[in-house]
């Protein structure tokens, strides 16, 4: 028995549905893994986390050598002056970050010069997406805690109001702490 071209249209209909919604399954229940892996690909890491930063920096002197308190701000986020590449920046510590990510500006001010084909990776961030140089950082520094070799992102012009101080200079210390209010670093 012949199937009607009705038949015919409809059952391929359902097929390419039912092909959509199981790669919609298997994206969300592989997200993870498949964000990771897309990042790797791209060496990037993660997406980069915007954030909108209106206070000011609020940091505390270091209680020992090698470690870092900082206090959290009214916002609750917290802020501090790190040396990169040995130029004073504002920065948000951010654990979400997979990795350090610089304002244009910023980077400039730490000696990066870069230019428009630089610009060869995407990420997705909060804000949408947007095109990111991968660099390599000589050193970042708080206080007394010193990082060397830190991989991290230069954002296209305007696409991030702060530079954040992300996992890929975070995950190189010893210890990050977080409790009542404050962030500790110990190299």
């Amino acid at each position: 028995m012949a199937l009607s071209s009705g038949t015919r249209s409809l059952l391929g209909e359902l097929a390419s549905w039912t092909a959509a919604a199981a790669i919609l399954v298997a994206g969300v229940v592989h997200y993870e893994t498949l964000r990771t892996a897309l990042g790797d690909a791209m060496g990037i890491g993660a997406p980069i986390d915007e954030q909108v930063v209106t206070q000011a920096p609020a940091t505390e002197p270091a209680s020992r050598n090698g470690t870092e308190e900082l206090r959290a701000s009214a916002d609750g986020h917290y802020y501090a002056t790190a040396e990169v590449n040995g130029r004073s920046l504002d920065v948000m510590v951010d654990t979400g970050a997979s990795m350090v990510a610089l304002t244009y500006e910023d980077a400039e001010r730490a000696g990066l010069r870069l230019n428009p084909s630089d610009f060869s990776a995407r990420v997705n961030t909060a804000n949408g997406p947007a095109a990111v140089a991968p660099v390599m950082l000589d050193r970042v520094s708080i206080g007394g805690i010193e990082v060397r070799d830190v991989r991290a992102a230069v954002c296209e012009r305007g696409r991030l109001d702060k530079t954040l101080l992300g996992m890929s200079f975070l995950s190189r210390l010893e210890r990050v702490d977080i409790s009542q209010g404050r962030l500790t670093l110990i190299e």
